[in-house]
């Protein structure tokens, strides 16, 4: 298939999906999971920060951050390494939730371990975002750490919606279109 034509199919799912309403009732029920998992998040990572802070020893568990985001500050290789630590228990809730409610009808409401890690891996784009913000708002914008947080959260919303909606969870058949025949 021509990439024109792909593009041409995907447009034409976007408008049926927004006409039904689909696309805005799924953003609203996606949202409202993630204000759930919004505060497991903010739960977890301070906790983290505070067991990382108790056990530096924890730290290294994620020995190689350093490296990877070409960081030396103790103090970023613990927000690093606590949002990761709290991304993988919300990354979790997230999919049983939406699986389940979302987009049930996609997923036949069965969770599966492939589509997991297929929401996982996908949500691996929406945790860069989620930590890339983190970072330049603590440390560039110097908000406060629980602002940042914040700024942190809303940018890997838009990534992991969109990435479940068009990706994980897409409709695997093309809709058929309404259309009025004259009769």
């Amino acid at each position: 298939m021509r990439a024109g034509s792909r593009l041409d199919a995907l447009h034409s799912q976007l408008l049926y999906g927004w006409r039904k309403g689909a696309v805005s009732r799924k953003a609203v029920s996606f949202a409202l999971i993630g204000v759930v998992n919004a505060f497991v998040d903010y739960g977890v990572f301070f906790l983290a920060r505070a067991a990382f802070a108790q056990w530096p020893a924890a730290l290294a568990l994620f020995a190689a951050i350093p490296a990877a985001c070409r960081c030396s500050s103790a103090d970023t290789v613990s927000f690093v390494a606590a949002n990761l630590t709290s991304w993988a228990v919300a990354v979790t809730g997230s999919y049983i939730l939406n699986a389940s409610i979302t987009f049930a009808a996609e997923s036949g409401g069965r969770l599966q371990w492939r589509a997991y890690g297929v929401f996982a891996a996908s949500g691996i784009a929406g945790w860069l975002a989620n930590t890339a913000a983190l970072v330049f708002a603590a440390q560039v914008m110097l908000l406060p750490i629980a602002l940042a947080k914040g700024v942190a959260i809303l940018a890997s919303f838009v990534v992991n919606f969109t990435l479940s909606h068009y990706i994980v969870f897409r409709v695997r058949h093309r809709p058929a279109l309404d259309v009025c025949e004259d009769v």
